[in-house]
């Protein structure tokens, strides 16, 4: 990686943040000052500031306007890119229509991810030293390891090819780094997370440390890593212990959410479905200045997602939306798959209908079908009424992981056969009121569309079923070159990494 951005990550380490969980209080914090990064890390309360530093970069996911799921959304056959207009977010509208090139592509995408990679890697060769109670450091430990998994997955996965950085470089070497195989950077993910297992609690108590990694959370993420290695029958075996009998509690407190609606109210906070939840306050006072910046805590997918201009006249009984964005609008496949599932409604706002009822109208926008994404639209009366912009301080969690997406998981594990599979499938179609079907591998990643649309899973699911080129051929997407995402130009100029396959021209 370029040298300034392993500056960046380092300057960026040095300002620590203190907070007493990581629950949404956790997120609203006063700085406390540069400290050399040397001087850190002198007693426990400082090490506590380090992790938090190393959890914030999960917020890549939704937070600031280069955020995962935005884009992931983008590039799949449900949604475009949407927004203003063409030029509206040059990458994200590169990657929607499959123009996306090394210079287009967005680099904190690649470099958000290497800040978090950086701190977990300075926390690690710091932790051993400090003098807190052993226990504690431990859990530390492994929650870092964790993470410093969760962000090699996310690079792997977009780019393929990529350094394995495992410490602090020098100075001396940021130009050198040379891109690892990727089996061996899957090797390390492995690692990390099998090390990190034994250390972390069964549960967290979410009223002081919602939003911090659990053993049930890490045992899903390696479930998950090793489904996208093929390394199925060792999927299954994680998966089936997070999962436990399909319908009811797991041993890590897991089940379904009684109602699927209930999973997009903004105060539903760590429910018994979310494994791997990302937290967002609308307290940051998060303002233009430096939003996307990782100093904003704010969900941004709340605003980009909403139709522009949205209005209603007086006493109509139309929802009282936030006007948005109109970035994600939903594609005529998604719409045409999901009408008449009983999730259509928690996933789908159709402004045409409302419209055409004369209840609320909207201002069309670039490639608008008329449909967006209604799970993250937030009401006014969602709306901050704290410091900062409104727009950028919206207080939703994102699933990361959760349970009905690692049931489907497991399902797929054991091959789409077999009575457990049956059963997890069946669990997912039963808390929508939905019977039995034949399981199968077409038959749960269809599922897998239906139930987790717009929440960034579909381009992977995909790229790693081999189905991305017939399905987004009409995109302009090449199969042995889409399958990854090109690596900035910037991260190539003067450094020795190399781009990816058929992206030089």
């Amino acid at each position: 990686m370029k040298i300034k951005n392993i500056r960046y990550s380092l300057l960026a380490f040095g300002v620590l943040l203190t907070a007493a969980s990581c629950s949404e209080d956790f997120l609203t914090v006063e700085p406390k000052g540069t400290e050399l990064e040397n001087n850190y890390y002198k007693d426990e309360t400082q090490a506590y500031s380090g992790l938090i530093a190393v959890y914030d970069v999960l917020g890549k996911q939704s937070r600031g306007f280069e955020n995962m799921v935005c884009m992931l959304n983008s590039g799949s056959d449900d949604f475009y890119a949407g927004g203003g207009g063409a030029t509206d977010g040059i990458g994200i509208h590169a990657f929607s229509d499959y123009t996306i090139s090394q210079v287009t592509i967005p680099g904190s995408f690649w470099n958000d991810f290497y800040q978090g990679i950086f701190r977990a890697n300075t926390l690690l060769q710091k932790l051993p030293n400090v003098p807190m109670d052993e226990n504690k450091k431990a859990r530390f430990t492994a929650e870092t390891k964790a993470l410093r998994a969760y962000y090699y997955f996310e690079l792997l996965r977009t780019f393929r090819n990529i350094p394995l950085i495992l410490e602090p470089l020098p100075a001396n070497e940021f130009y050198n780094v040379l891109q690892a195989k990727p089996e061996e950077v899957y090797a390390q993910i492995e690692k990390d997370l099998k090390e990190a297992i034994p250390s972390l609690p069964n549960t967290i108590v979410v009223s002081t440390e919602g939003g911090r990694f659990s053993k049930g959370a890490v045992k899903a993420l390696l479930g998950k890593v090793l489904l996208y290695e093929g390394k199925n029958s060792e999927a299954a075996v994680q998966l089936a212990e997070v999962n436990g009998t399909p319908g009811g509690t797991s041993i890590y407190g897991y089940k379904l959410v009684a109602s699927y609606a209930d999973l997009w109210k903004i105060s539903n906070k760590f429910n018994s479905e979310a494994i791997i939840e990302i937290v967002h306050t609308d307290k940051s006072n998060a303002d233009w200045g430096f939003w996307g910046s990782g100093s904003d805590e704010g969900n941004t997918i709340n605003i980009m997602v909403g139709p522009r201009g949205y209005t209603r006249p007086a006493n109509s009984p139309a929802p009282d939306y936030v006007s948005g964005w109109s970035f994600n609008t939903v594609t005529q496949s998604l719409y045409d798959v999901l009408k008449g599932d009983p999730r259509f409604e928690s996933t789908i706002l159709d402004m045409k209908a409302l419209k055409a009822a004369g209840v609320a109208d909207w201002a069309p926008s670039f490639g608008d079908t008329g449909y967006f994404l209604k799970k993250f639209m937030p009401l006014n009366s969602d709306a901050s009424t704290g410091g900062g912009t409104t727009a950028l301080n919206y207080k939703q969690n994102v699933y990361s992981i959760r349970l009905a997406d690692t049931y489907l998981m497991e399902a797929e594990a054991l091959g789409g056969t077999g009575a457990r599979a049956q059963a997890l499938l069946d669990a997912v179609r039963a808390r929508v009121g939905l019977g039995s079907v034949p399981v199968s591998i077409n038959a749960i990643m269809l599922e897998r569309r239906l139930e987790l649309a717009g929440e960034g899973h579909r381009w992977f699911d995909l790229v790693r079923t081999g189905k991305a080129a017939t399905a987004l051929a009409s995109r302009g997407f090449t199969a042995g070159k889409n399958e990854i995402w090109p690596i900035p130009l910037k991260e190539l100029e003067n450094t020795k990494i190399i781009q990816n396959p058929n992206y030089n021209n």
